[in-house]
């Protein structure tokens, strides 16, 4: 017939692939679900964690000149029409209203274009495709594929820790976990190509990574909460990687200009925030300096959503309804969605008197 059922289709064999290499890859993409969580993988990034989010990231979020207007009631509006207005199922799967709830905050986020119009600098990417590599301790690792909803800004986020803080991160030693092999739960390959790729072509109008936004999804293999963290620092780390090699080459060195991303996790009921920032790209070694990680894990932005009560011996235990609701988890969540917008207002101010 002049065509090939894709049913149907004979693929070579592994040993016949192209292109084969003798020096094995380890690769960490989208189902992989690490032993060790976030210790295996701030090895795997050289980086040293930091409990909670940064000050100045924190800072945004306590201002009231950075609120939305009934922020509160609007955020409790988008969780009821995420959990019981947009399906008619008596309980909605996980898949159904994570997304919905994840893109209503972002939506209420976006108001805040008309007093911030740099927020129109963004764009939301689905299903890009990530590609980095690096060296670590005589390995070879690379992050790819497809990882989640990418917020892309035309200008980059501000460094978040100084020289100073950066330089000092040389004196700051590794975790290990010795006698497990930092390569466990990685997939082994000897066919790929070594290449690094943000996903985007060149000249793309929004080409820096702000935040990466990573759901729970059916398909996935169910993740425990620090395994989570550590595929968001994976990613962050990929997405900040390919960035750098972009600027400044692959060549290991440590970064005149640290680049840093966000990242995002949700359930649909709980959230995990992290900052990035890579300040270098020499990763063989465990001296010298080394990437910064602040870590803010398992937030929860409500802690019931009941369509009926919960009765337990003629006694309601759970009323229908929004329950335990966190104000702060979306302050959070806010604060990382405005973080660069007001630094990028302020030297446009200087440049335009």
């Amino acid at each position: 017939r002049g065509w090939h059922d894709p049913r149907h289709a004979v693929w070579p064999k592994y040993e016949e692939m192209e292109p084969q290499r003798e020096r094995p890859c380890y690769v960490f993409h989208q189902r992989t679900a690490v032993l060790e969580g976030v210790r295996q993988a701030l090895w795997l990034t050289k980086a040293v964690v930091k409990q909670g989010l940064p000050p100045q990231v924190l800072s945004l979020a306590e201002e009231a000149a950075n609120q939305i207007e009934n922020q509160d009631e609007r955020v409790l509006h988008a969780i009821q029409h995420s959990r019981f207005w947009d399906s008619t199922e008596k309980k909605p799967s996980r898949e159904r209203f994570c997304p919905v709830l994840l893109r209503d905050l972002l939506h209420l986020c976006g108001t805040l274009q008309v007093k911030y119009p740099a927020l129109g600098k963004r764009m939301l990417a689905e299903k890009y495709s990530l590609s980095a590599c690096w060296t670590r301790g005589g390995d070879l690792f690379q992050v790819r594929g497809q990882n989640g909803l990418l917020l892309n800004s035309a200008f980059p986020i501000p460094v978040v820790a100084g020289r100073e803080e950066v330089l000092s991160s040389q004196d700051q030693a590794l975790e290990t976990f010795y006698p497990i092999s930092p390569t466990i739960d990685l997939q082994v390959t000897n066919v790929y190509w070594e290449k690094t790729d943000t996903g985007f072509r060149e000249g793309y109008p929004y080409p820096h990574a702000h935040t990466l936004f990573i759901l729970e999804s059916g398909d996935a293999p169910k993740l425990r909460e620090h395994q989570v963290c550590a595929k968001m620092i994976m990613f962050a780390f990929g997405n900040a990687l390919a960035r750098a090699h972009t600027l400044y080459g692959t060549e290991p060195r440590v970064l005149d200009q640290p680049v840093v991303v966000q990242s995002v996790a949700t359930n649909g009921r709980t959230f995990s925030f992290i900052v990035f920032q890579l300040n270098t790209t020499d990763l063989d070694s465990d001296t010298g300096v080394k990437n910064l990680v602040w870590l803010d894990a398992d937030q929860p932005l409500y802690e019931y959503a009941k369509i009926r009560p919960l009765i337990k011996k003629k006694v309601v235990q759970v009323p229908a309804g929004v329950a335990g609701y966190q104000p702060e988890t979306f302050k959070k969540f806010l604060a990382l969605y405005l973080h660069g917008v007001l630094l990028h207002i302020s030297s446009h101010v200087k440049e335009n008197p």
